[in-house]
């Protein structure tokens, strides 16, 4: 069964099948012609009734009636032997239907099942050995402006997804969506949160939540502290499950402060600033959700623990 990660991969593709061209063109040198028409055509390629040839989306580049390329984008995340059986079957079923040159592009989010997917494909036809193209972590850019973002939303949220980690790749997403219609931020921002690692949602939600968010713009006005809620759900289901699981409401506020602690850590590890064990056990025995929250706040831009904790003096836990 298809995986939320693969249907918004597969759905940014098929809104957008330009993105498809571009990435084979522009990083993976690949020769598809210029200047003609880019659309989602059917995927059926049977001609019975099967479900053995349906690739993930089919893109033809120049007339409908008369394509002078074909890309078939498959979404990959794990190695499937099968899957190597179908892809030369999509390939032949493709060409013959469409009598022109077909290329099959392969995203992978793991870079591991990248360097599978670019693996030849032999296969038991003389002469027929299937390459693919394939982009995985390696092969998308971190994208750290928010101008070169603004500019390519869709390969910004392509890399949030392979570099969320990095605090930069994110800041300027976010920055981008700014810049973007009214109408095409929120959709952007969705595409970003379902395919970003968890480390990068949780700095999306707080740099929404943030003072230094700016909420002039319709998208920001619309979406601002949903990122509280969304950022507080977890600890509050793990806070509810421990509190019932002790019998006890201390449960509950324990649980709550331990899903904030972690969601403050976790801002700094992927910011790269350094945490002494003294400061990890300042912020994981603080129970006080009110400061744990302001933390969180602070860990978005902070330069330094010092910038966390501020002129707060620090208090004994409980």
């Amino acid at each position: 069964m298809p995986s939320p990660l693969h249907d918004t991969l597969n759905l940014m593709f098929r809104n957008r099948p330009r993105l498809a061209v571009e990435m084979l063109r522009d990083h993976l040198g690949v020769d598809v012609p210029a200047g003609l028409p880019v659309q989602v055509v059917s995927n059926e390629l049977n001609d019975r009734p099967s479900k053995d040839l349906r690739p993930d989306t089919v893109i033809t580049v120049g007339p409908r009636h008369d394509p002078k390329h074909a890309i078939i984008v498959e979404i990959q995340q794990k190695k499937e032997e099968a899957k190597r059986e179908q892809l030369p079957r999509y390939v032949a079923a493709l060409w013959l239907l469409l009598s022109c040159p077909v290329t099959v592009l392969m995203i992978c989010p793991d870079a591991g099942t990248a360097a599978w997917a670019a693996e030849p494909i032999p296969t038991n036809l003389a002469g027929y050995t299937l390459r693919c193209e394939v982009i995985g972590p390696d092969q998308i850019p971190p994208i750290s402006d928010p101008a070169e973002a603004a500019a390519h939303p869709e390969l910004a949220a392509l890399s949030v997804m392979a570099h969320g980690e990095h605090a930069p790749v994110v800041e300027a997403l976010m920055a981008a969506l700014e810049h973007l219609p009214a109408e095409h931020a929120p959709q952007y921002y969705e595409y970003a949160y379902r395919l970003a690692p968890l480390a990068a949602r949780l700095m999306m939600e707080k740099l929404m939540e943030s003072a230094v968010w700016p909420v002039y713009s319709p998208f920001a006005r619309e979406h601002y502290g949903k990122g509280l809620q969304a950022g507080r759900t977890e600890g509050l289901q793990e806070g509810r499950v421990e509190g019932l699981q002790e019998g006890r409401v201390e449960g509950l506020q324990e649980g709550l402060a331990k899903g904030e602690a972690r969601t403050v850590l976790t801002v700094l590890q992927v910011r790269g600033i350094p945490v002494s064990e003294a400061d990890r056990t300042r912020i994981t025995t603080c129970t006080d959700l009110d400061r744990l929250d302001e933390w969180a706040r602070r860990a978005v831009t902070a330069a330094s623990i010092a910038d966390l904790f501020g002129d707060e003096p620090e208090r004994p836990a409980g």
